[in-house]
């Protein structure tokens, strides 16, 4: 009898943890990609935002190409993650070659991207 008290918790605990995590659900993330998707609302024509963007430690490095493209270094890893990214009124959104997507903005010629801060590196 009490394992039966056991697997109907724990059945309920899942049930709970299922409406918990669903704005992560894949139904989640296909709204996020039709976002992403939609290029033609981002304007790459002067893109002034092109070239290299480094985390005050130096250990996360944003290449943005003038093409639209992207290479994401972290420490050693020289090509961590690549991609596309698209500006549109200082908002980047990226989307790396496996699928992932993020986005960051520019203020003040910054870029704030997830947890991270980054600055322009002039050559």
């Amino acid at each position: 009898m009490a394992r039966n008290g056991l697997l109907l918790s724990a059945a309920a605990f899942s049930l709970s943890l299922v409406a918990a995590l669903t704005p992560f659900s894949p139904a989640y993330g296909e709204a996020a990609r039709r976002k992403i998707e939609s290029k033609k609302d981002f304007d790459m024509a002067g893109n002034n935002f092109a070239g290299l963007w480094i985390t005050g430690d130096g250990h996360i490095r944003h290449e943005l190409l003038a093409n639209g493209r992207y290479i994401e270094a972290r420490g050693n890893r020289e090509k961590a993650f690549q991609g596309e990214y698209w500006i549109k009124d200082g908002h980047i959104e990226y989307k790396d070659d496996t699928g992932f997507t993020a986005d960051g903005d520019f203020k003040d010629g910054i870029l704030y991207h997830a947890d991270m801060v980054l600055y322009r590196r002039d050559n």
